[in-house]
């Protein structure tokens, strides 16, 4: 039921293309602010008094141990959960944060995360397409394209529900840095991921994502070495 809900949906949905996302107010996206940010889950802060720019262009890296709330700030970030304390703004060039709405913050970023589930009824081709209803792909290459960059195009016709964790993860990694947005959050990216993963992972970042804000969350030296700037999150309980 969930599958036929969801094909409806993907056979009358509205075709983004490139032109309708250069004369959107996306490319106008210059900083993500956080000031004086905290959150809570009951009486524990996982995180307080966050001041921070994320400009557009530059890398960072959210690091600390397991559990320390890595995942929860970069969900902050992405403005999916609701802050105990402060503001999340998303700054234009212009430096008006007034102008892009909290219900419109999903608009410019893509994410890949390891608790975010792939739609295993489909084939990795169908799912490329689906998402690229919601979110315009990079239109310098095909869906086939993309699938052949990550080494998954002769399975390209596979049900995800039939692939490796490995092959799981390679699909989430190429919805996110593909998706023609201005903001990439990645959780972990390379979980799963054996040596020539990690080695993709680092190809398709250099070759894709040049020019985007890029935040990482990880422990992993590997998968955030590319990154200019390091948050931890310990200084911040």
């Amino acid at each position: 039921m969930e599958l036929f809900f969801l094909t409806l949906l993907f056979m009358n949905s509205t075709t983004v293309t490139q032109d309708s996302f250069v004369n959107s107010p996306l490319r106008g996206l210059e900083a993500i602010l956080l000031t004086d940010t905290g959150k809570r889950f009951n009486r524990d802060w996982i995180f307080r008094h966050v001041h921070y720019r994320f400009e557009t262009g530059k890398s960072y890296a959210i690091t600390g141990p397991n559990g320390s709330g890595k995942s929860t700030l970069l969900q902050a970030i992405a403005g999916s959960l609701h802050l105990s304390e402060g503001r999340l703004a998303y700054e234009t060039a212009n430096g008006d944060t007034d102008v892009i709405e909290a219900e419109n913050f999903y608009r410019y970023i893509s994410i890949a995360a390891p608790y975010l589930e792939l739609i295993e009824e489909m084939t990795a081709k169908e799912f490329l397409l689906f998402h690229s209803r919601f979110k315009a792909l990079n239109q310098s290459v095909s869906i086939e394209q993309i699938l052949e960059e990550i080494g998954l195009h002769k399975a390209m016709d596979k049900q995800i529900r039939y692939f490796s964790s490995g092959m799981k993860q390679r699909i989430k990694l190429a919805q996110a840095i593909f998706s023609h947005v201005p903001v990439l959050l990645l959780d972990e990216p390379c979980t799963n991921l054996d040596k020539p993963g990690y080695d993709l992972y680092h190809t398709l970042i250099d070759k894709y994502c040049q020019g985007k804000l890029i935040v990482v969350s990880s422990n992993d030296p590997n998968e955030m070495d590319f990154c200019t700037e390091k948050i931890s999150i310990l200084d911040y309980k």
